[in-house]
């Protein structure tokens, strides 16, 4: 029988120490080209079923550095994964394809891919409806495409859009109340 490619587990509160343990790493082998680090994804969401692969956000000063931080990124077990496709971040990975037990996803922080990703983890942090229609979405898909990662993934991209749409509404509903910031918990 072949083996699932995506395969969801249930929430696992390690991942937020698997979490901490790679960022020290990465802040270490990046240093002061590391502006703000977060755990975004399924793993970073308590109660949802995810992938085991923790996801991390890196923001840096500017993107186009990125060949800078490919050796010392390498050293500690993550590949560059050159996705053309990604104009404003980029993709490394930690452990083999199809096997990865990290992914790490670098953009310009405060950059329309930052807030975007931390709008969409905000959110289904904060409303536990759409978190639980995102975790049926997800299990949809995964037992309809449990052989293809991507089209798991792109099928999912509807749901999330319109989620960080509804984030982008409610923080200018909140502004637009008298109220100066968002801000996150």
């Amino acid at each position: 029988m072949k083996k699932s490619i995506v395969e969801l587990h249930h929430y696992n509160p390690e991942w937020a120490n698997e979490f901490q343990y790679e960022k020290k790493r990465i802040t270490a082998a990046l240093g002061d080209k590391i502006i703000g680090i977060e755990h975004i994804g399924s793993t970073s969401i308590k109660g949802l079923k995810a992938k085991p692969i923790i996801d991390i956000l890196a923001g840096v000063q500017d993107l186009r550095e990125i060949h800078g931080f490919v050796s010392p990124l390498n050293e500690i077990e993550f590949e560059y994964v050159p996705k053309p496709e990604w104009k404003d971040r980029s993709f490394f990975r930690k452990g083999l394809w199809g096997q990865g037990t990290c992914h790490l996803h670098i953009c310009e922080f405060n950059s329309k891919e930052w807030e975007e990703k931390l709008l969409f983890r905000d959110y289904l942090m904060q409303h536990p409806e759409a978190a639980g229609d995102y975790a049926l979405i997800k299990e949809e898909l995964a037992e309809k495409y449990k052989f293809d990662r991507q089209i798991y993934t792109k099928r999912k991209e509807p749901f999330i859009k319109g989620v960080i749409e509804k984030a982008k509404r409610e923080i200018t509903l909140f502004k637009n109340d008298g109220r100066e910031s968002y801000e996150r918990e």
